[in-house]
C-alpha cells in the first residue's frame, strides 16, 4: 500500500478482557508495534482500545466517581501505569499514538486519562489522540471544553473523529436504566454533529491535529473542501484521512493520488477476539447509505476495465 502513497496502522484488536494477564500481553504487543512502527515511515500511528488496558466495569466506577476498594485502587494504578508507559514509548519513539474510544459508561474515566496524557505528552506536537464518537451529542462541547484547557495549560490535541460504533447497545442501555440517550436524534444530526467537529478542528489547526476516521464520502469531501478554503496543502501534517482495510479502497487510493496523507487500519489479532471489532466494523460501513452497493459496483468495473484490457 505505501507503494500507492496509504500507511498503514497496525491494531491489535483485543478489547473487553478481564484478567491483568490478559493486560499486560496488549500492553507488550502495543510496545513491540510501537517499536515496529519508529523505524518504518509507512506505519505512522500506533493504536489501542482502553479496554485492553482495564476492566470496562472499573473505568465506569472511576467515571462514576465511586470509592474504589484497596484492591480496585491496585488494578486502577496498573491501568494508569499502562497509558503512561505506552505514551511515554510513543514519545520517545516519536510515533503518534491513537487511543480508540468505546461505550459511553466507561468513556468518562478514559477521557480524563487521555487528557493527562495529552498535557504531558503533547507540549511539542500532538502524539496522543483521543477518539470522539461523533454520534454523541455531547462530544462537540467535551472538545471545546479541552480546547480551552489546551490554550490556559499551553499543550496541543490530536483527536481522531468517527461516527460511532456502539448505537444500539448505547440505545438499549439507555432504555433499560432509564436516562437519556447520549446518541443523536437522526443519522442527520449525527452527520452535522461530524461536520461541526471537523468544520471546529479546522478553524483552530495551530493547536490540533485531525484524524478523520470515515468511509463517508460526503465527510471526506467536506474535508478536502475545508482544507482548499483555508489554504492548506493536502499533506499538511496535522491532517489524515483514515479508513479500514479492505473497505472503501476508492476514497483511500483516491486521496493518495491526490496527495492527501491517508492510512488504512489493519486490524489482527485472535480470531475469536478481533471478530467483535470487525462485525462492529462491517455494520458501521453498511450504515452509510448505498456505500457497499456503490463499492461492488466499482470493484465489477474496474474487473471488466481490466478484462478489456
Amino acid at each position: 500500500m505505501n507503494t500507492k502513497g496509504v500507511s498503514s496502522v497496525l491494531d491489535y484488536s483485543v478489547e473487553g478482557k478481564e484478567e491483568e494477564e490478559q493486560f499486560d500481553n496488549v500492553l507488550e504487543k502495543t510496545l513491540k508495534l510501537i517499536d515496529f512502527a519508529k523505524e518504518k515511515k509507512a506505519i505512522p500511528f500506533a493504536v489501542f482500545k482502553p479496554s485492553g488496558f482495564g476492566r470496562i466495569d472499573l473505568y465506569q466506577a472511576v467515571g462514576e466517581g465511586k470509592k474504589l476498594s484497596p484492591l480496585e485502587t491496585e488494578e486502577w494504578n496498573k491501568v494508569v501505569a499502562r497509558f503512561e508507559k505506552v505514551c511515554q514509548a510513543s514519545y520517545d519513539s516519536d510515533v503518534a499514538l491513537l487511543i480508540d474510544a468505546e461505550e459511553s459508561w466507561m468513556q468518562d474515566a478514559a477521557d480524563d486519562l487521555v487528557d493527562k496524557m495529552m498535557q504531558k505528552y503533547n507540549k511539542l506536537k500532538p502524539i496522543v489522540f483521543n477518539t470522539l464518537q461523533m454520534y454523541r451529542w455531547d462530544r462537540l462541547d467535551y472538545l471545546k471544553r479541552l480546547h480551552e484547557k489546551a490554550k490556559k495549560e499551553d499543550f496541543f490535541i490530536g483527536m481522531k473523529l468517527v461516527r460511532g460504533a456502539y448505537m444500539e447497545k448505547e440505545n438499549e442501555r439507555a432504555i433499560e436504566k432509564g436516562y437519556p440517550t447520549p446518541i443523536c436524534a437522526s443519522k442527520e444530526a449525527t452527520d452535522e454533529n461530524y461536520d461541526a467537529a471537523v468544520s471546529y478542528m479546522t478553524d483552530h489547526i495551530d493547536r490540533m491535529s485531525i484524524f478523520e476516521g470515515t468511509h463517508n464520502e460526503s465527510s471526506t469531501y467536506f474535508l478536502m473542501d475545508l482544507m482548499k478554503e483555508k489554504g492548506l496543502k493536502a499533506n499538511d501534517k496535522r491532517i489524515w484521512f483514515g479508513q479500514l482495510y479492505g473497505m472503501s479502497d476508492t476514497i483511500s487510493f483516491n486521496l493518495a493520488a491526490e496527495g492527501y496523507n491517508v492510512a488504512k487500519y489493519l486490524p489482527f489479532g485472535p480470531v475469536r477476539d478481533v471478530m467483535p471489532y470487525l462485525i462492529r466494523r462491517a455494520e458501521e460501513n453498511t450504515s452509510v447509505a448505498g456505500q457497499t452497493s456503490r463499492e461492488l459496483l466499482m470493484i465489477k468495473a474496474e474487473r471488466n476495465r481490466r478484462k478489456g484490457k
